[in-house]
């Protein structure tokens, strides 16, 4: 069940401030406040999902697609795409998942060790 009251909610929202590296109707990318690499930066749709699985089945194929294409966008102009990045989604306990929010984490600027 999605918590509205999530730190990813409250940024989408506008009630809690983030560094924006990039923003559109359907998505929001800002740096992480704990980076664990030169290049830190979470993708967050706006919809309200709880994670991959969810983000696919309450969204439509234009909106999905979109936002891959949107990560694809800010990897490029962050300038990480020659060098190499690693793309991260945490799902559920298990999964490592600590807002129940999806999102992606993308890292880069520097070798990012193994994971």
């Amino acid at each position: 069940m999605y918590d509205e009251n999530n730190i990813f909610a409250k940024i989408i929202r506008g009630e809690i401030p983030c560094d924006k590296i990039y923003e559109d109707e359907n998505t929001l990318f800002f740096k992480d406040i704990n980076p664990t690499a030169k290049i830190h930066i979470l993708a967050v749709p706006k919809s309200p999902c709880v994670d991959i699985s969810d983000f696919v089945l309450k969204n439509d194929n234009e909106i999905v697609s979109d936002f891959f294409r949107k990560i694809e966008m800010v990897i490029n102009k962050m300038g990480i795409k020659n060098n190499g990045y690693r793309i991260i989604s945490n799902s559920g306990i298990d999964g490592g998942q600590e807002v129940p929010h999806f999102h992606i984490h993308i890292l880069g600027g520097e070798k990012v060790g193994p994971q």
